[in-house]
């Protein structure tokens, strides 16, 4: 995965070797570190044995001042570990993006998987009263209000809620508008969490989550303890104190001085300064974020698959890989999800072909494009990846123009503007992918991929209750996407996180977002 430079991007010399030099954050140092052991809980740790006690700090980019507790507005990464913290949903995805059950104890479709009947797990909230059937549909009824503008929003909106019901204090019978064999994923999406019902104020949050809320400054702190009536079992730590740290450079300062001891989201450049170093422990959690560009297939040039064709040969994906990302991911197929169920793994790897590049551009009458490329600073390594592909580019014949746009506005803007633009997209399952970004009626279709046929076997697909006819049908949409697709995916980037080295239990194969990432209710202390 860090595999050498090549001599040509050598000699560009666009490696990004920054370095974290900004002041250690204002934190009070008071409980940092403390672990309350004595010799017995040492000698468990030499053994390996997970210890109980200690508060752990832990550092993430925030929100500001209008931040808040209420877990179906999250948005952020920090959002996501303080709801996780204090929260449950029925499901949540495993490292595979499979869904995996939580509050749900099991869930089974109806004949025609128009209908899926759900069992609740024995599980209380803070408060001591029991997770019913009730507060399941109360919370996805608040998300799915017209009225809101939860993220979970466009998830639940395959649910009639209207028709769906408590059967019992444990069961919950939901309908849905069509069929749809993927449901579980429902259950398992950013944003969807059980409140109690009748929950208006987050204030003194409750919640049925490993950790109790004790306090809270928005765009400072969140400080929460151990929930010893915990489902499925109390955490080994006393308390987690999350903190607001936006900048890299002050969370890995902090890391440094003791201040912390856990920081989240570091730079591939932090992570090779530091690694093996002693200091800190570098974790890398792979698949958690697919980078590439998007070519609008409604518009010239992109509306010529011959022209989509050649920038898919053009792309050296290794090069941007090092160079972007500092080496940290592995190289894409033009194929959202690797790694992932459904994944099309059996596709041969795409590898640069400027020759036959430059044999499509001629045959669609495209030779010596000109093309703009829309990019911003909005996800690391997005410009540096613009500045490689225009060089590669240029050896085809093809002249790139980079436009650099406002990165707090540049994901409204290239959703519908634009021809040509820098792209990323966190860990999802693979119909995620395609239900919300390559369907006719897809809300965030960046690509403009409108086809018909492809809707219809999509359709199908969720139609059909058999998993392995299932996955030959989403063997068969990637096929058609691999071919002549929208998505240039060039790369895997990897997701790093860093921990004091008195840290255990930090997940080495979950990507952001899925279960086991910020599970702090299975960290512990040395």
């Amino acid at each position: 995965m860090n595999s050498p430079l090549s001599d040509r991007f050598t000699r560009r010399s666009l490696l990004v070797a920054t370095t974290a030099t900004a002041a250690a954050l204002a934190l009070t140092a008071g409980c940092a570190g403390d672990t309350g052991e004595d010799g017995d809980t040492k000698n468990a740790e030499a053994a390996g044995t997970p210890r109980r006690g200690g508060t752990l700090r832990a550092a993430f980019a925030g929100g500001g001042a209008n931040e808040t507790l209420d877990p179906h507005a999250a948005n952020l990464f920090v959002d996501a570990a303080r709801a996780k913290a204090l929260y449950d949903k029925l499901a949540d995805f495993g490292a595979d993006l499979t869904p995996v059950p939580r509050l749900a104890e099991h869930w089974e479709p109806g004949e025609g998987l128009d209908t899926w009947k759900v069992t609740l797990r024995k599980a209380s909230f803070h408060d001591g009263r029991p997770v019913t059937a009730e507060d399941v549909l109360y919370s996805y009824r608040r998300i799915a209000d017209p009225k809101a503008t939860f993220r979970a929003k466009a998830s639940l909106e395959p649910i009639d809620l209207a028709a769906s019901r408590a059967l019992d204090p444990t069961t919950v019978e939901f309908k849905l508008k069509r069929p749809y064999a993927e449901f579980p994923n429902v259950l398992a999406a950013f944003g969807a969490y059980v409140i109690p019902e009748g929950t208006t104020s987050f204030d003194e949050p409750v919640g049925s989550g490993p950790f109790v809320h004790r306090s809270f400054t928005p765009g400072k702190s969140l400080l929460v303890e151990r929930n010893d009536a915990y489902w499925e079992g109390a955490p080994h730590l006393d308390r987690v104190e999350f903190v607001v740290a936006t900048e890299e450079s002050a969370r890995t300062s902090a890391l440094l001085a003791g201040q912390v001891q856990y920081a989240h989201e570091l730079n591939p450049a932090t992570a090779r300064t530091y690694e093996g170093g002693g200091k800190i422990e570098v974790i890398r959690l792979p698949g958690s974020s697919m980078q590439g560009f998007v070519m609008k297939t409604d518009r010239p040039p992109f509306d010529d698959k011959r022209v989509r064709q050649a920038f898919f040969l053009i792309v050296d994906r290794r090069e941007l890989v090092d160079g972007a990302l500092s080496g940290a991911g592995e190289v894409g197929n033009d194929l959202f999800g690797k790694g992932y169920r459904y994944y099309a793994s059996e596709l041969p790897q795409r590898t640069r072909d400027l020759d036959r590049a430059r044999a499509l551009l001629k045959e669609a009458g495209a030779e010596n494009l000109e093309i703009t490329l829309d990019t911003a600073p909005a996800a690391t390594g997005f410009v540096e990846a613009a500045g490689i592909f225009k060089e590669q580019a240029a050896e085809a014949g093809v002249t790139v123009d980079i436009k650099v746009g406002n990165k707090d506005t540049y994901w409204k803007d290239i959703l519908d503007g634009g021809t040509f633009a820098s792209y990323r997209s966190g860990a999802m399952p693979i119909e995620s992918h395609i239900s919300q970004r390559l369907l006719t009626g897809s809300t965030t279709n960046a690509t403009k991929w409108r086809q018909k046929d492809f809707d219809d076997l999509y359709q199908q697909a969720q139609s059909t209750r058999d998993e392995k006819e299932r996955a030959a049908l989403y063997a068969r949409m990637q096929r058609r996407l691999h071919d002549e697709g929208g998505f240039l995916i060039w790369g895997f980037a990897d997701w790093i996180v860093a921990t004091a080295p008195t840290v255990h239990g930090v997940s080495t194969d979950a990507p952001a977002n899925t279960l086991d990432w910020a599970r702090f209710d299975r960290l512990w202390l040395a």
